[in-house]
């Protein structure tokens, strides 16, 4: 291999999944910026455009003053930040060459307001015929189109919060944010599709996102579910009674291995393990717990007879577990080769070492806050390492964007400033 050969080898190798697709970046809050951030991540050039005040959460549950909060922070790295007004004739004109310029649009403002600000779908296409257009809204054409979208609205709606919680109890929000970084992952896959089919057709195209629909879709067990319901009461639910709709049911899974969270000494809030029950997990489980005689007994030997005796069978493995701490209890099961895990605290995430050493929990320096921790990039690819950069700051990348790549000279980026079109 001659030398030439080899740098081009390495570069290749070094090269990242999206090298040299452009993103600009129109979204705010978090269902539009969690979809940019894990494009950046896999190499794009996230352009985040922001109006001159900012994406909102850059004020929003501040912990220092007068600093980007870390709602922002932790959903904007590996990106860059310009600012336009947008409702200007300048603004327009210079939003008109970023899109010529761009790969992917994405933007997740309320339903037609791009269309307002006169770049609909046709006019986006008119000016970049290759342009991938991505929008996230809360919700499909229909009734529900022009209601806001939050993440526990989105929740609500997609069949997330009827199904969680206790039986006895309300509908339970929960903690995952699946409505809106959920909906993200869903409109990154939209896109690479639509990027993928741009390589044999040569077209751009619209991608479309919803909230309710994201939600729905993680939600899909609970529809089977309903279904089955039509022919009888669902045994792997602990649930004693069962009316038209699928219950809430705790902790329960809800799937073909039964399993709950036990708790475990001495008690707190997050002193719990997660045990699956699988028939050949059974008889190690009777001798763990102290009670090897419900191996053959039969009302317990088969899969089928412990159906309905759920609940008395993880208060068997509770009485058991809640006497020692949940290490050990996590210990002595998978000694076992029964499937388990801790309920791990927010504390305890951020200070697991493993998460830090596979790079899920990430430590950042920023210029104002210092450092912060972040989550890392779950997408994992062999040739397309990720490095976890900072968020920037509010327009930060003006004068390398403006300037360095639309070419506009210093007096006239003076101008736009002092005409707060930038």
């Amino acid at each position: 291999m001659t030398g030439e050969e080899l740098m081009a080898t390495t570069t290749a190798h070094h090269r990242k999944a999206l090298d040299g697709i452009r993103v600009l970046d129109m979204t705010h809050v978090q269902s539009g910026p969690s979809a940019t951030q894990l494009l950046a991540w896999l190499g794009a050039d996230v352009i985040k455009l922001e109006a001159t005040t900012g994406d909102i959460t850059r004020r929003q549950l501040r912990d220092l003053p007068g600093v980007d909060s870390l709602y922002f922070t932790m959903l904007n790295c590996n990106k860059r930040s310009i600012t336009l007004n947008t409702k200007t004739e300048r603004g327009k004109e210079l939003l008109t060459e970023l899109i010529r310029r761009s790969d992917v649009l994405v933007e997740n403002f309320g339903p037609g307001a791009v269309d307002r600000m006169g770049f609909p779908w046709e006019r986006v296409r008119e000016i970049n015929p290759r342009i991938v257009y991505a929008s996230v809204k809360g919700f499909g054409d229909g009734p529900y189109t022009g209601f806001k979208a939050y993440e526990v609205v989105a929740q609500a709606m997609g069949g997330a919060m009827a199904t969680t919680g206790f039986e006895d109890g309300p509908p339970l929000a929960t903690g995952a944010q699946i409505g809106d970084s959920g909906t993200g992952v869903h409109c990154v896959a939209g896109i690479l599709a639509a990027l993928y089919q741009r390589e044999r057709t040569g077209r751009g195209q619209r991608v479309q996102v919803a909230m309710q629909h994201a939600v729905l879709n993680l939600c899909r067990v609970k529809l089977r579910d309903q279904q089955r319901l039509a022919h009888g009461p669902l045994a792997e639910y602990p649930n004693e009674s069962f009316g038209a709709e699928v219950p809430r049911s705790g902790n329960a899974s809800g799937g073909g291995q039964p399993g709950w969270a036990v708790r475990c000494a001495p008690g707190g809030p997050n002193d719990y393990v997660y045990v699956i029950v699988q028939p050949a997990g059974w008889r190690p489980l009777t001798e763990l717990i102290g009670r090897p005689e419900l191996a053959e007994d039969p009302e317990w030997a088969t899969p089928e007879a412990r159906l309905p005796r759920l609940p008395k069978l993880f208060q068997l493995i509770e009485e058991w577990s809640r006497t020692l701490p949940k290490w050990e209890v996590l210990e002595r099961l998978n000694a076992r080769n029964i499937p388990c895990g801790p309920v791990l605290s927010t504390r305890e995430i951020v200070e697991d070492a493993s998460l830090a050493a596979d790079g899920m929990v990430v430590e950042v320096e920023h210029p104002q806050r210092g450092t912060f921790t972040t989550v890392g990039s779950p997408l994992k690819l062999s040739d397309s390492p990720v490095e976890i950069d900072r968020s920037p700051l509010l327009g930060e990348h003006n004068d390398e964007v403006y300037g360095g790549e639309l070419g506009l000279g210093d007096a006239e980026l003076r101008r736009l400033r002092a005409a707060g079109v930038i």
